[in-house]
């Protein structure tokens, strides 16, 4: 499996790739929220069913917007997440209609996070917008902890494997829901 840095995912991912990469606790699966074969293809190798929705993760709030009904949310509300961030907090926010289901699942609502690790700033930042960020596992395992994991679990499945490591988190992110403040998962 091709290993890669995260300052030369770009063209893998504009054309659809599907990468393994380093976050806060976990490796994780990505790829171009807004490319919907990629997307299949992550819930197709995680065996994941596609009504559970995904979290998108970000190196700044402002390349989440664009996926984000930001209409009755409240500054309060926004300075609350913003108190969290960036770090190992997921927010449930109100998706705009226009994002898929296989991102949001059954849900019209979607997790998003911005990240502090710096291989995911880096890759986001490369890529120029969020990516998909689930865990590197297929449905029911615990998710991988390095490269030969990721290698035993998907073999070629997958298009890259970004060099790094993992940051410091031992439990996957916190989930909050924005509107309600509700802690959906402690991480």
């Amino acid at each position: 499996m091709l290993q890669i840095a995260a300052t030369d995912v770009a063209e893998l991912v504009a054309k659809g790739g599907v990468i393994a990469y380093p976050t806060e606790a976990v490796f994780g699966l990505g790829c171009d929220p807004d490319n919907l074969a990629a997307v299949q293809r992550i819930l197709d190798i995680k065996q994941r069913p596609w009504e559970k929705g995904l979290i998108m993760v970000a190196d700044t709030f402002e390349q989440l917007r664009p996926y984000l009904d930001l209409t009755n949310i409240t500054e309060a509300q926004l300075a609350h997440a913003h108190q969290y961030w960036p770090g190992p907090f997921t927010f449930i926010f109100p998706a705009k209609q226009s994002l898929s289901t296989l991102v949001r699942g059954k849900f019209d609502t979607v997790a998003v996070r911005v990240s502090a690790h710096p291989v995911v700033k880096t890759l986001c930042q490369t890529v120029g917008k969020p990516l998909i960020s689930t865990s590197a596992n297929p449905a029911g395992e615990d998710p991988a902890l390095d490269s030969d994991t990721i290698q035993q679990m998907f073999g070629d499945t997958l298009d890259a494997v970004v060099v790094g490591e993992l940051g410091e988190q031992r439990q996957p992110s916190t989930i909050i829901d924005i509107r309600s403040g509700n802690v959906l998962r402690q991480g």
